[in-house]
């Protein structure tokens, strides 16, 4: 007997909007109540056919979005890492609403730096960004090491070291807690003069200090393990 086209009565399994992309991982559902205490881990994947994002012009491209959100108030990049495939970031928000506006925003600005420096049109970053608030020391401390020291968990350090202690494609450079700058040790070339990514300074209470209850200071060499979340 042929099935109908259509049925009335009830929502179809599998019916409504699908997440976009290949590598597609962020529900859809509604996203956590935010407050100006909380700090968040962000992360955003850009689409396929884009090249490697750590290379320099890719890198300007993006530190010109950054430098674009800095002029928000209600909103703060506080941290940000630039992967092959996907960014990292740590950042803070007013409310929910003030989060929406600076992450369109940020991806926005980012997208368009990207497709004018490639010659491309279209979607830049696959599906909407995947997002964790921060609840305890621990977690904040693990998120740091994780977004700071992700380019020594790939092997990337290799190739720059020992002169580069921080990743020169993250805001290491931003973050007072490593262990080798309280004892005085260069974090990278003194014959470098880097342009680092823009980002803001943090405020609340779990970005500032409150991570070091997590276990204490952290070291430029410490190698982060799975994704903290």
């Amino acid at each position: 007997m042929q099935q109908p086209l259509f049925r009335n009565g009830g929502k179809r399994r599998g019916a409504g909007r699908k997440p976009a992309g290949p590598r597609a991982r962020a529900s859809h559902e509604a996203r956590p109540e935010i407050k100006a205490s909380h700090a968040m881990h962000v992360t955003i994947r850009a689409m396929s056919d884009l090249p490697s994002l750590r290379q320099r012009h890719t890198y300007a491209a993006i530190r010109a979005a950054s430098a674009a959100a800095a002029k928000q108030q209600a909103f703060r990049i506080c941290h940000l890492s630039i992967q092959d495939s996907h960014l990292h970031l740590i950042v803070e928000a007013d409310d929910k609403g003030a989060l929406t506006r600076g992450m369109q925003s940020f991806q926005i600005s980012a997208a368009r730096q990207l497709n004018k420096l490639l010659a491309r049109r279209g979607r830049v970053f696959d599906d909407r960004y995947h997002l964790v608030v921060i609840r305890s020391p621990k977690q904040m401390r693990n998120v740091l090491v994780y977004l700071l020291g992700n380019w020594r968990k790939h092997g990337v350090d290799r190739g720059l070291a020992p002169a580069w202690l921080v990743d020169p494609y993250a805001t290491g450079f931003a973050f007072a807690g490593w262990k080798e700058l309280r004892q005085g040790t260069p974090l990278w070339p003194s014959s470098v003069t880097p342009r680092w990514l823009v980002v803001k300074p943090p405020t609340s209470w779990l970005l500032t200090r409150g991570w070091e209850r997590g276990g204490g200071a952290i070291s430029v060499f410490e190698v982060p393990g799975k994704r903290p979340e």
